[in-house]
């Protein structure tokens, strides 16, 4: 089965890629995204994201003052698992984790789920923090994105896929 990790700087689109990727693909996908928080144009936190049902729940922020730290915000480990694990054990053709980074890993239940769905038969797409792509990489394909190249990966990845791409 296909593992594909999708890396790079801040800022290179690889959340767009997976978003994007997703109108295209026609099999049953569970997982999660994450995205932005912007008020008055300044990033103040991420909210995470269930891309079968919708259910989201804030991530991390400015004005959370609990929880473990990554930079400006605290991370709400509750949170994030009450969205990505059952995300990530709902049957599904597809798994797309946006993202594996510092903040979804200090959740050590959600580190399992995933390391379950990386050593199952199970087709897994996701963004990975360049941090750690050493720890992942033994695991499946590690695809470096810049923006400059963005379309060039996004038609990449669609013709991995493509047994299940509309493109």
């Amino acid at each position: 089965m296909r593992k594909i990790f999708i890396t790079g700087m801040p800022g290179c689109g690889k959340s767009r890629l997976i978003k994007e990727f997703l109108k295209f693909y026609s099999g049953k996908v569970s997982g999660i995204l994450t995205e932005e928080i912007r008020e008055k144009g300044k990033r103040v936190g991420f909210k995470i994201k269930d891309v079968a049902t919708g259910k989201e729940r804030i991530l991390a922020h400015v004005n959370i003052l609990t929880g473990p730290q990554v930079s400006k915000y605290h991370v709400d480990v509750d949170a994030l698992e009450e969205v990505a694990i059952p995300a990530l054990e709902r049957e599904a053709d597809l798994y797309v984790i946006d993202e594996i980074g510092k903040m979804e890993l200090f959740s050590k239940k959600f580190e399992q789920k995933v390391l379950e769905l990386l050593t199952s038969n199970k087709d897994v797409l996701a963004t990975l923090h360049r941090e750690y792509v050493d720890k992942y990489k033994p695991f499946g394909e590690i695809i470096i994105l810049e923006k400059k190249y963005w379309d060039k990966v996004f038609r990449k990845v669609l013709a991995i896929f493509s047994d299940k791409t509309n493109f």
